[in-house]
């Protein structure tokens, strides 16, 4: 048995939390939220942000937000189950489910929770779960609350899957992955891993938060563009706060798996729903997405010009699978001078650093949206490549 620690007066209980800031700001890993104005300044490109389509600001979108407030007021006012369903979360969840192609849909305030949720009550004590190393917090919390076997694997390593699924202790399995990996933006083989899974009665769960509103038939996602949003053994789940440049998430899938979800899971059943203005705006983005089926393709070709750029420029780039570059720099510290640098000259970036970076090396992450000009790559390429770390 451990010995009680030392006697403290209330001052000095919090002592430690000190160190551990200090510790980490001598490493460059201290994070801070970047705060943006309303509207972007003069000549600013922002490519630190997830609003794929550029919806975020769409009058559309917004102008939906304000009115379902006037009307249904500023929040759910409880959980779906204890007073907060509203008739707009029933419209969105057909509206989710019909647009990917699945059987039933269930939406959620974050697509954080949408993760716990889909984990946890698709798997449990009954269960193998194996996961991707390289999945995001969300993904992995989940896995560590459904108290079943887990086996993180090698990153897009199907055999690696396979072998974790025969090897298995545990009648039920349960393959997890995201569709394109939100720190480097590479993709998944979402059809090799489903016949691994099927050839060891396995269900498969994909996060399709970077894929969704991005790739696929009209923005449907990459489980969709994979021929599998009907799939009788495959969950998905999604971001709204991505493409679709508002808030929440939601799972998508077979009817019954959704039925399991809003039964069973703690983070579906006891958090309030989400605001009715969020769920209008969502309905508002994916009607603006039904109407103008190109703003996907132009995210994505933003993105490879990017990428292109970049490596023409001498930089070490993967070319994205979707909307996000990734770029390696030499370590924690030079990685916050660098992005500082950028935002300087007006260019906003992402800055990833462990332990969300899973491989342990800071990097700076750009997203590209629709509407990003030829210019505004040329001129990001060169701020980026000439504030870069001389290593």
């Amino acid at each position: 048995m451990n010995a009680p620690g030392p006697a403290l007066p209330p001052d000095e209980v919090f002592d430690w939390l000190d160190a551990e800031a200090a510790t980490r700001s001598d490493s460059g890993l201290t994070r801070r939220p970047r705060q943006r104005g309303a509207t972007p300044a003069p000549g600013e490109i922002d490519l630190a942000g997830d609003d794929y389509l550029g919806l975020a600001r769409d009058k559309r979108v917004a102008g939906a937000t304000a009115a379902a407030s006037l009307k249904w007021g500023a929040g759910a006012a409880g959980t779906p189950l204890l007073g907060g369903a509203l008739e707009l979360h029933a419209e969105l969840e057909h509206e989710l489910a019909r647009f990917v192609g699945a059987q039933a849909a269930a939406v959620f305030p974050s697509a954080y929770t949408a993760n716990l949720a889909a984990v946890t009550a698709l798997s449990g004590a009954e269960s193998a779960i194996v996961s991707d190393k390289y999945v995001q917090p969300s993904l992995v919390d989940g896995c560590r609350l459904a108290r079943g076997d887990v086996a993180a694997v090698a990153h897009l390593d199907t055999d690696a899957v396979a072998h974790a699924l025969s090897t298995r202790r545990k009648p039920r399995a349960l393959a997890v992955t995201e569709s394109v990996f939100a720190v480097d933006g590479d993709a998944a083989d979402l059809g090799t891993l489903v016949d691994t899974c099927r050839g060891h009665g396995a269900a498969l769960l994909v996060d399709d938060a970077h894929g969704f509103g991005v790739l696929g038939d009209g923005g449907r996602g990459a489980v969709h563009d994979a021929g599998l949003s009907s799939a009788p053994d495959v969950v998905t789940t999604l971001s709204l706060g991505g493409a679709l440049g508002v808030q929440g998430g939601a799972v998508v899938g077979p009817r019954r798996a959704i039925r399991q979800i809003t039964d069973v899971a703690r983070a579906y059943g006891y958090d309030a729903a989400p605001a009715p203005g969020t769920v209008s705006a969502a309905l508002a983005a994916l009607a603006a997405l039904r109407e103008e089926p190109e703003r996907p393709g132009t995210a994505v070709d933003g993105a490879m010009s990017l990428a292109q750029g970049l490596r023409a420029a001498g930089l070490r780039t993967s070319l994205p699978a979707a909307a996000i570059v990734s770029l390696p720099a030499p370590s924690a510290p030079a990685a916050a001078a660098w992005a500082d640098a950028c935002a300087e000259h007006g260019v906003h970036v992402g800055r990833v650093c462990p332990p969300v970076a899973p491989d342990g090396v800071t990097r700076l992450r750009l997203t590209a949206r629709a509407g990003l000009s030829e210019s505004d790559v040329d001129a990001a390429v060169k701020v980026v490549s000439e504030t870069a770390p001389r290593s």
